[in-house]
């Protein structure tokens, strides 16, 4: 394997992780952001990202001389702030795509940076969309590049929040698509130690792969969410039929476990992109469309449960919750079901309290609905139920008799089914999960 010089453009998730690992397989990568105060902090090796093993891999390759951050995707394109290195063989788009109105992707970052590095790639340069973008963006990038001597490649990232470094560095398939097969080959070939099967294909299907993994998995969730409320007026167990059908080959045992909903950076923008993009090609998405609609009464039936374990009214209750982000593992509150229920429990008039360990302090304009503090058990002080809405596997180890001798009513309403119903049932808990009949 050769090593490349790559420049990547956008410090998120994606770009960060990205630029991260491909320095770690050998390449020698320049990553630009916008925000100086952002690249400071990350040429001194600081992470602010909560992303398990990312921060090592940044210092490491700072450390070996693989690795450096500039301002502007301009310094990073030609190599170095000052000019003093060779421009970039390969140059990543890692910039926001969030959701735009009526729930298409904005492409603004992307067509800004395209336009910024136009005349500054050097011939021959192949310039990689990272982030989801909508079918067809490969091509309009190439029209807005305007340049015959370079390659335009569709290759979509696969990262889970959480477990992003690991997912990069043992992938289940890389995914690479452009008209230009060499193209696709030369970025095929930076993965080529990770030892994954690789799928080389035209960019409009590279571009539908990211939206119809994610939107699949959206249905998955939106499925056992539906099953478990199912199971509860059936009197089945929803851990029990979903273990039940793991073992088929054909189903799997992943995203399969119920909880208040889906959310964060990923699920809510693409499934609201494909039923745009499916619309603009005459065709609605039924599927995802309903998917949609159940993720939206999942939420509604936590609070419906809550209710009704608090005595039928949550007017002047007093709930503790427990997880704030939209899973465990990560720092990342955008979309998070937790949020989204909490928004509803205090539209009825309760008065919350949230612990989640990501977030000791809350963050203001986002956890506005909630009173954050940094201890579970000021968390449960005088709290008519709790819930657990994020599943942070050290929530499982708590004092739960602690808690249960400083609540009003001590009943926690597990919408993750994490916890040993039979712990918590011994440290006086009254214990309502997700399905369980």
């Amino acid at each position: 394997m050769f090593a490349r010089r790559i420049a990547v453009i956008g410090t998120g998730y994606v770009g960060l992780t990205t630029g991260a690992c491909l320095a770690s397989l050998g390449h020698h990568v320049v990553c630009a952001d916008i925000d100086p105060t952002k690249i400071e902090r990350l040429r001194a090796g600081r992470v602010d990202i909560l992303e398990p093993g990312l921060a090592e891999l940044v210092g490491e390759g700072i450390a070996a001389g693989r690795l450096r951050f500039v301002v502007g995707a301009s310094a990073a394109v030609t190599g170095d702030d000052r000019g003093a290195e060779l421009p970039a063989e390969i140059v990543y788009l890692c910039v926001p795509t969030p959701m735009g109105e009526g729930g298409a992707a904005d492409l603004a970052a992307v067509r800004a940076v395209a336009d910024e590095v136009r005349d500054l790639l050097p011939p021959g340069c192949v310039v990689v969309n990272k982030s989801t973008v909508p079918v067809g963006t490969a091509a309009t990038t190439l029209q807005i590049l305007r340049r015959t001597d370079v390659a335009v490649v569709s290759n979509p990232e696969f990262l889970r929040e959480g477990s992003a470094v690991h997912d990069f560095l043992h992938p289940d398939r890389i995914v690479v698509g452009s008209a230009s097969q060499e193209a696709a080959e030369r970025v095929a070939a930076l993965y080529s130690r990770l030892g994954a099967p690789t799928l080389l294909t035209d960019a409009a299907s590279a571009e539908m792969v990211k939206y119809a993994a994610n939107c699949f998995l959206a249905m998955k969730l939106s499925f056992v969410n539906s099953l478990a409320d199912l199971c509860e007026r059936l009197g089945a167990d929803v851990v029990e039929v979903t273990e039940g059908m793991g073992h088929d080959r054909r189903i799997g045992q992943t995203f399969l476990s119920p909880g208040p909903g889906w959310g964060g950076s990923c699920f809510p923008k693409d499934t609201h992109a494909l039923l745009q993009i499916a619309e603009a090609a005459g065709m609605d998405f039924d599927l995802v469309r309903a998917s949609l609609a159940v993720n939206t009464k999942t939420r509604a039936l936590v609070v419906d449960k809550i209710r009704t374990a608090v005595g039928g009214t949550l007017t002047d209750k007093r709930i503790g919750l427990l997880g704030l982000t939209f899973k465990a593992g990560t720092d990342d509150l955008r979309d998070s079901p937790a949020l989204a229920v909490a928004a509803l429990l205090r539209a009825e008039g309760a008065h919350l309290t949230g612990y989640d360990p990501a977030h000791p302090a809350g963050v203001p304009g986002v956890t506005d609905d909630v009173t954050v503090v940094d201890d579970p058990l000021t968390m449960a002080k005088e709290a008519d139920a709790l819930v657990v809405l994020t599943e942070w596997p050290q929530f499982r180890t708590l004092d739960w008799a602690a808690l249960a001798g400083v609540t009003t009513t001590p009943v926690v309403i597990d919408t993750r089914n994490l916890l040993d119903a039979d712990i918590l049932r011994r440290a006086g808990f009254t214990w309502i999960g997700m399905g369980r009949g």
